[in-house]
Order: structure tokens, then C-alpha cells, then sequence
């Protein structure tokens, strides 16, 4: 039997060994020096970064939005505060783990379950921030809720500041309403380190256009919680910064009254028309303003709609009200919407006239009722188709008689020169006024080009017409115009040429403790008109005799201070007539304008003109019992 040889291979020599043995020895060094390099990473170079992922665990920021600033009249008067409102937010990631939560939280809040399942389902930049589900808790049920911690994870006690409406409705087109930031929004803010994923931002209104200095700085608040997220104590606090106050140019007792004047311009329309009509009259907007400097006393715009359903977000039943064309879309601002003026805008073609010497202040006209300059196929019509007889220029502007102004505009269409659309853009028709309040429209001036563009799919109907020229010496045809736009019209006519921008802030209030910092807002925009003086003088004299003898001396008859303007009938096609009246007073030293224009509300000196009485009355303080149009503070 064959022995093996259990014996090393005399073939291996020595050297061989030892050169095996050091690559199993450079192999351990190697292996060792990796493991000795990561552990000093892990302990020297990212310890500090495992130290904070670690704090994180306990530790959360938690951001605290900056007290809004107030809103004020210019007398002082709050206009839009805030107030503390306790609530129940719900986190959506806790709602998902613990469904049974929501069944307890509906029997608790005493809310439907689908109710609490909308709101944390409603659309929000940011997904896993909570929702607020009620807010302003009763005493009884915030104290069941924080007994019962435990039995309802995810579901937290808030307190935040949210804004408050003290007058409900009023003036909620100019103070506009907040919603949480938007993505579009949130692009556009990208270099703004204060602005956060489902942040509340103002959307309309001065809201909107103050949103800066309203809003203030956030602070924040460091707080250790459990392995649930449940707060266990504060660690930091830093206080927020409130925002800066805002001080309007709106009179609070002028803005009621106006609104109030609408409401009634409204009733009045309907019952002052034909049963067998029946005057619709379902929408209106009145401005009042400053003569002398742009100010924005008062803007109202009808219907309207309450800001307090925005507060916390607003619910799908409420929007879908708000946006119904049934309900006349409360959230549109009329004030700055665009309409045919109608015969408000006459003015404009006589100063235009008389500038370029188309007629004279001596020159008279004869109003059979119908006007055939066009041509017998082309007849016009006065509103009054029994006619004038012979008649003034100034009494043409006193009885707005359409055969006068139909007569210049012939005249401006034969010097082809587009001077009447001329005058119209430098009295600033066809463009923005410049209000800090969005969503103006610029109104429009049709001309020779606009009219190409507009039908370039239709060359039939591109060429520009003499009856063209003559629809808009009267204020109709393409030509649109805003309440806001005619305002700072007759504001122009009553100072004597100059044109103020518009504007509704009038100061910002600042407090850096007991400091008080406050600074004026000023209107950029001041600039004349260049119309000749002879040319306004006689405008301002006939607007004088439209509320004496002419269409709005009804409307004025007793009125205890002298007052000019211009009443206008409209028309829209496919509505009944739009009723528009804009006016100043007092006549000899102008201080305010109000412009009212009443969508299908008839004639204005019916129905637009007696609103804006009750309005100037308010305004310059007098007494007016001559129409019984008195203020009542308690409505």
C-alpha cells in the first residue's frame, strides 16, 4: 500500500511564500485603511450632518405667519382687521394611516365625514400640509379635543390670525380677497425667500397690489416632538414682523351711501319701467372722486359678494355661486369694465369741435327728430323723435339732442384726419387709467385700423364709414369706456384741463415698537390737456345747464348746491338701454365727480341721475331734503 506524502512540495521555494504572505498582508492593510477612512468620515467630516438628521427626528420649524396689516379709511375708520380663530387642522399623511381619525373628528366637529374628506382633498401646492378642517371652535368642543389627544393622531388645535370684514359687503371690490399662492404665482416670486408652499397671498383688490408691505416678515418657532409629531415643548421662538398698515382714500360714510345708491338705483329701475317691459336692471357701478388730486372716495360695484368666504379658502358650493352667470358674476369689478358711454361722452366731441373749429358757441342747429346727412337710406334718429326744433349748441348739450352731435360728427369724419378719435385718446379713452387696483380694462377707440384689424377675416367689412365717425360723436358704435375712465373725464373738465391718476392708497403705517412710520402715497401721473381753456369753459357752463334745465333737472330740482354733468343713454345689442349719469359739484369750485352707469336700467336721468344726488349730498355734507334722498347710517 502506496503512502501519501503529506510533506510540503520540495518544489515551493522560500521565496515564493514570503511573496504570497505580502499581498495577503498589503490586502489587510487595505481593507483596514478603508474602514478607518470611512469611520473618520462618518465621526469628522459628516458628523455635523448625521448630528442635525438626528436633531430632526425630534426636532421641527415651524413657520408663523406675520399679522396682516389693517386696512383704514382716510378718516381713521378700520375697513379690514384680523382676529384670532381657533381651529382643527387634520394632516393628510395621518388622515390616510388612521382612517378610523375622521370618523371620531365627524362625530366630534358634528360634520358630515365627506365634508371633512373634501376639504383634505381640495387641491393644494403643497400636499402634506395640514388642512384646516373648522375653524372658530366652540369652548366645548376645543376642550373635548385636547382631552382626547392621544385618540386622534394627525389631528392638531391652530391658532392663526385670519381677516375679518366688520361691514360684510362693503367696498369688497377695492379691498379684494386672499387664497393660497399658486404655482404660476409662486414662479413669479421665486427670488423671495419669504414666500412658502401654501402661503395665503392677496389675489384681487389692494389685497393684491399692496401685497408687499401688507403681508410683513415671518417668524418661527423650533418645537421638540414625539415619535407621533406631537409637540412637546418650545424650544426658540422668533416673533414675526406685522405688515404695514394700509390707509385708503375711501370715505367709509361715502362708500355706504354709495352702495346704498346702487341698491336703490336698481329698485328704481324696475319700477319705474313699463310692466310690459319690465326693465331688468340687474348690474351697476358708481365711482366718486377727487377732482383736485385723483382720489378714489368711493367705489361700488353691483352685485357684490362677502371676502369672508375666502377666509381659510373657499368651498366648492361658494365658488360655483360666485362664478353661476345666473348670480351676474359678483366678483367682477363694473367699475373698471368697459361699456358703451353713451351720451356721457359728448362732451368730448364738443371740446373736440369747438378746438378745431367745427363749430362755434353761437352756432345753432335745427332737430326735426331724424337726421338724413347720410343719405335717405341712412337716417338717424333723435332721442326725442317729436325733435327739438331750433336749438343751441349749449341747449344741444343741455337736452342731449342727438341731431347736433350727429352733425360734428359729419364734420369730423370730413376733415379725415381722425381728430375726434384724437381728443378722445389724449382726455385718456382707449387707455389705462393707472389705478392700484387690478383688472382695469382700457375701454376702446375704434378707428380706421382698429376696424381692418379687427375683421381681417372679413374684407367686406373692414372700410371705415362716415356713420362710423358719427356713432361715436354720440358716444355709441365700437367706442367703450369704463365708470372709472368717465370719471377722470369730467374730473379734467371740472379742475380745467388737468388730468390726475387715480388712486385708491393713500398712506402706508408702519410700527417698529412704540415708532409709528407713515408715508403718502402720491399719484405719478399729472398732466394737461392740451384743449384750448374757451373750449372747457364752454363744456363746463353746458354740463351746468344739463342739471337746470336740461335731462337731469328733474333729478336735481331743490339740490342746494349748483351741480354739472351729463346723463346717457346707451345702447348694447341684444339688452335694454344702459343708464349712465357723471356729474360734479359744486359747479363754480369742483371737488367731486360721481360717475353711474346702470346696466339695462333705462334713462339716465331716471334712474342713474337721482343716485348720484343722494351721493354729492353725502359727500359735501349738505342737507338735501328736496328729493328725500337723506343718508341713513344704520343700513
Amino acid at each position: 500500500m502506496k503512502l501519501i506524502d503529506t510533506t510540503l512540495d520540495r518544489n515551493i521555494k522560500p521565496e515564493d511564500v514570503r511573496s504570497r504572505l505580502m499581498v495577503l498582508t498589503f490586502i489587510a492593510f487595505g481593507i483596514f485603511a478603508v474602514l478607518i477612512s470611512r469611520l473618520w468620515f462618518l465621526q469628522v467630516m459628516g458628523g455635523q450632518m448625521y448630528v442635525e438628521l438626528a436633531e430632526g427626528n425630534y426636532i421641527r420649524i415651524v413657520p408663523i405667519d406675520a399679522p396682516r396689516g389693517l386696512i383704514y379709511d382716510r378718516n381713521g375708520q378700520v375697513l379690514v382687521s384680523n382676529r384670532p380663530s381657533i381651529g382643527v387642522s387634520v394632516s393628510p399623511q395621518f388622515a390616510e394611516k388612521y382612517p378610523e381619525t375622521l370618523n371620531k373628528l365627524s362625530k366630534i366637529l358634528g360634520m358630515p365625514i365627506n365634508e371633512i374628506k373634501d376639504k383634505l382633498s381640495e387641491k393644494k401646492v403643497d400636499p402634506l400640509k395640514p388642512r384646516v378642517i373648522k375653524r372658530d371652535l366652540d369652548e366645548q368642543t376645543l376642550a373635548y379635543i385636547e382631552e382626547h389627544k392621544m385618540e386622534l393622531p394627525g389631528v392638531d388645535i391652530i391658532t392663526e390670525p385670519i381677516r375679518a370684514y366688520p361691514y360684510g359687503t362693503l367696498g369688497a371690490h377695492i379691498f379684494g380677497y386672499l387664497g393660497e399662492i399658486s404655482e404660476d404665482e409662486m414662479s413669479k416670486l421665486k427670488n423671495t425667500n419669504d414666500y412658502m408652499l401654501g402661503d395665503v397671498i392677496g389675489k384681487t383688490g389692494v389685497e393684491s397690489l399692496y401685497e408687499r408691505l401688507l403681508r410683513g416678515e415671518k417668524g418661527s418657532q423650533q418645537l421638540e416632538v414625539n415619535a407621533s409629531g406631537r409637540p412637546i415643548r418650545v424650544i426658540k421662538n422668533q416673533e414675526p414682523i406685522p405688515g404695514s398698515n394700509l390707509m385708503l382714500t375711501i370715505d367709509l360714510n361715502v362708500q355706504k351711501v354709495t352702495e346704498q345708491a346702487l341698491d336703490e338705483a336698481i329698485q328704481r329701475a324696475h319700477s319705474s319701467a313699463k310692466p310690459e317691459n319690465g326693465a331688468k336692471a340687474d348690474a351697476a357701478a358708481a365711482v366718486v372722486l377727487d377732482a383736485k388730486n385723483g382720489e378714489i372716495i368711493a367705489m361700488a360695484s353691483y352685485p357684490t359678494y362677502n371676502p369672508e368666504l375666502f377666509v381659510g379658502g373657499i368651498s366648492k358650493n361658494d365658488w360655483d355661486n360666485l362664478v353661476n352667470p345666473d348670480n351676474r358674476f359678483p366678483l367682477n369689478n363694473r367699475a373698471l369694465m368697459a361699456y358703451p358711454p353713451g351720451s356721457t361722452f359728448k362732451p368730448i366731441t364738443l371740446m373736440g369741435a369747438l378746438a378745431d373749429g367745427l363749430t362755434s358757441r353761437n352756432e345753432s342747429f335745427v332737430c326735426k327728430g331724424s337726421w338724413d346727412g347720410l343719405g335717405k337710406d341712412w337716417i338717424r334718429y333723435c332721442w326725442d323723435h317729436a325733435g327739438h326744433g331750433r336749438i343751441t349748441l349749449a341747449m344741444g348739450v343741455a337736452e342731449s339732442c342727438d341731431t347736433v352731435f350727429y352733425i360734428l360728427g359729419q364734420r369730423f369724419y370730413r376733415q379725415a384726419q381722425e381728430r375726434l378719435q384724437y381728443w378722445a385718446k389724449n382726455f385718456g379713452f382707449g387707455s389705462l387709467t393707472g389705478i392700484d387696483l387690478p383688472m382695469e380694462a382700457k375701454g376702446r377707440v375704434p378707428d380706421k385700423q382698429w376696424k381692418k384689424d379687427f375683421n381681417k377675416g372679413s374684407p367686406e367689412f373692414q372700410k371705415w364709414y362716415p356713420g362710423d365717425t358719427v356713432n361715436i360723436a354720440i358716444g355709441q358704435g365700437d367706442l367703450l369706456a369704463t365708470p372709472l375712465q368717465m370719471a377722470s373725464f369730467y374730473a379734467t373738465i371740472a379742475n380745467g384741463g388737468t388730468f390726475y391718476r387715480p388712486h385708491v392708497g393713500k398712506a402706508m403705517i408702519s410700527w417698529n415698537g412704540n415708532m409709528k412710520t407713515e408715508f403718502k402715497i402720491k399719484p405719478e401721473d399729472k398732466r394737461t390737456i392740451p384743449i384750448p381753456r374757451d373750449a372747457i369753459a364752454f363744456a363746463q357752463s353746458s354740463l351746468e345747464l344739463v342739471t337746470t334745465q336740461g335731462t337731469a333737472a328733474s333729478a336735481f330740482a331743490g339740490f342746494p348746491v349748483k351741480t354739472a354733468g351729463k346723463t346717457g343713454t346707451s345702447q348694447v345689442r341684444g339688452k335694454q338701454d344702459f343708464a349712465w349719469f357723471v356729474g360734479y359739484a359744486p359747479a363754480d369750485d369742483p371737488k367731486y365727480v360721481v360717475a353711474i352707469t346702470v346696466e339695462q336700467g333705462g334713462h339716465g336721468g331716471s334712474t342713474a341721475a337721482p343716485a348720484a344726488r343722494k351721493i354729492l349730498a353725502t359727500a359735501l355734507g349738505c342737507q338735501d331734503k328736496g328729493a328725500g334722498y337723506i343718508y341713513d347710517p344704520s343700513r
